[in-house]
């Protein structure tokens, strides 16, 4: 159960409420080669309440999201976060690189997942950016800074790790595990977990991903509380408890997928809203 202070990230729809003010999460996600993680992670914002969701990527992926999500915008507009990188084809330039720039001069607030780890220009990431790597994914983002490391020296010793990607790039970082690491570029370490044992599948980062997006994006309005990377943090980790959650829920019908994993994004969060 999430601590107290964290429900309030997740505030019962109003009267007054609409698409816009519930929160626009933009996915830059998935390829021809792996189409799979733009449904996974579009399908986590959508069962975690976001307002609307929008969708940029090649041809494939972008059929296959509208097949399960028809609600979904599959065109450039207004976002109040953008998740990119999931899935996406580092051999390939795709659509999503063609539209990262133009989106960016305006990005308010940024999820950076899997190959847009190796694809970002840091320099140009605003305050409010998290970077959501596992352990094989934070050795390929230090190595980018000189720094070698192992991944079984970043699996034995996250904490620091994490800490040091976070200083590096000036992005809170989100270093995924069975205990995952939240690291501040100010030096504030945050554990949460153990999660479940039931997100040792194939395409849960994506959920995830999903799932910060929506979260930030409902949230980010509220600029007396999301001002600073530590308010990233706190959403991260109800994001991170939410998605543990789903998966324990997922289980109890038998083995998990990933997708199984997104669709019961909502009885997780319907549980903290009861």
């Amino acid at each position: 159960m999430p601590r107290t202070e964290l429900l309030k990230l997740l505030p019962h729809p109003v009267a007054t409420d609409d698409k816009y003010s519930r929160g626009v999460v933009g996915f830059m996600t998935g390829s021809e080669k792996y189409p799979g993680a733009a449904v996974l992670g579009v399908s986590a914002a959508v069962r975690a309440g976001a307002g609307m969701v929008r969708y940029l990527g090649p041809p494939t992926p972008r059929v296959l999201v509208l097949r399960q999500h028809p609600e979904v915008v599959a065109e450039l507009g207004r976002a109040d976060v953008w998740v990119y990188g999931s899935g996406i084809d580092l051999d390939h330039k795709s659509e999503n690189g063609v539209f990262l720039k133009q989106v960016l001069k305006a990005a308010q607030c940024l999820v950076i997942d899997a190959t847009g780890l190796q694809r970002f220009d840091f320099a140009e990431a605003p305050e409010l950016t998290l970077l959501t790597p596992h352990a094989g994914e934070l050795v390929t983002l230090l190595g980018q800074f000189e720094m070698v490391v192992t991944r079984a020296e970043v699996e034995a010793d996250p904490q620091p790790h994490a800490l040091l990607a976070a200083k590096l790039t000036g992005c809170v970082v989100l270093l995924k595990g069975n205990t995952t690491w939240l690291a501040t570029a100010e030096g504030q370490t945050r554990a949460v977990g153990p999660n479940s044992v039931n997100l040792s599948v194939a395409g849960t980062g994506d959920v995830l991903a999903g799932i910060l997006g929506a979260l930030l994006a409902l949230n980010l309005k509220r600029v007396d509380w999301l001002a600073s990377q530590n308010g990233i943090v706190d959403v991260a980790e109800l994001a991170i408890q939410i998605h543990s959650r789903a998966a324990d829920l997922a289980a109890v019908d038998g083995p998990v997928a990933a997708l199984d994993v997104a669709e019961a994004v909502r009885k997780a969060i319907g549980e903290l809203l009861a």
